[in-house]
């Protein structure tokens, strides 16, 4: 639908390199937050019917990019951290220290989905988030929630992940948005082998250079 191509320092930095890019001078610098936010708003005025968004743990753990997708409406399940913290009536804790207090019966087994292999069944498991009383309307349209994936075959390895979602969501529906980011991004992997952008040529005076890996990777949306 849309992307931006993330520029890191060392090029904006370097005005004669960005001439000789065909880089517009009143590009700066801009975080990938920064451009993923622009990516959203630019998407919803164009009339995108989006409800939902999932991103990985370098946009889920922006505080300004999950506030963002909340005042914008949207539903999200974004990847966070082990280390991610967390404010809750207890006080402020660890994500992977929250889902450890976990009782045994709150971990669901569910597939999300088919992958190459078949379905992808992990162990899930969701609590609810107390309301913000800052930032949410009473009664609340949305809930926040903390979710965890566990491997069966391997209880350690847990990926973790914040969600926004309308009142009254069953945590089967949470697992099935988590799930829909690894389908963009086999996508993504796929285009990138067919199209060789994992290792490709660019145009440098006096010559070509192969570069690898490259100092800009693209957003996505």
């Amino acid at each position: 639908m849309d992307r931006e191509l993330y520029l890191p320092k060392s090029w904006t930095s370097d005005r004669d390199h960005c001439w000789l890019a065909k880089i517009p001078d009143e590009r700066g610098f801009a975080t990938k937050g920064e451009l993923a936010r622009d990516i959203v708003r630019r998407c919803l005025a164009a009339g995108l019917p989006a409800a939902w968004v999932t991103a990985d743990e370098a946009y889920g753990q922006d505080w300004n990019f999950r506030r963002l997708l909340e005042q914008l409406g949207l539903g999200y399940v974004v990847a966070v951290p082990k280390s991610q913290q967390i404010r809750s009536l207890a006080g402020i804790w660890r994500i992977d220290e929250l889902i450890a207090e976990a009782p045994a019966d709150a971990w669901q087994q569910l597939s999300c989905g088919d992958g190459a292999k078949g379905p992808r069944v992990y162990h899930w498991a969701a609590a609810k988030l107390p309301a913000n009383i800052i930032f949410d309307p009473d009664p609340p349209t949305h809930h926040r929630w903390v979710l965890a994936r566990r491997s069966l075959s391997d209880p350690g390895e847990i990926a973790y992940y914040l969600a926004h979602a309308p009142v009254g969501i069953e945590i089967d529906e949470l697992a099935r948005i988590a799930s829909i980011r690894w389908a963009i991004e086999e996508c993504f992997q796929a285009a990138k082998n067919e199209c060789g952008l994992d290792e490709y040529e660019v145009r440098r005076y006096p010559g070509w250079y192969r570069t690898s890996p490259s100092p800009c990777s693209p957003t996505p949306s």
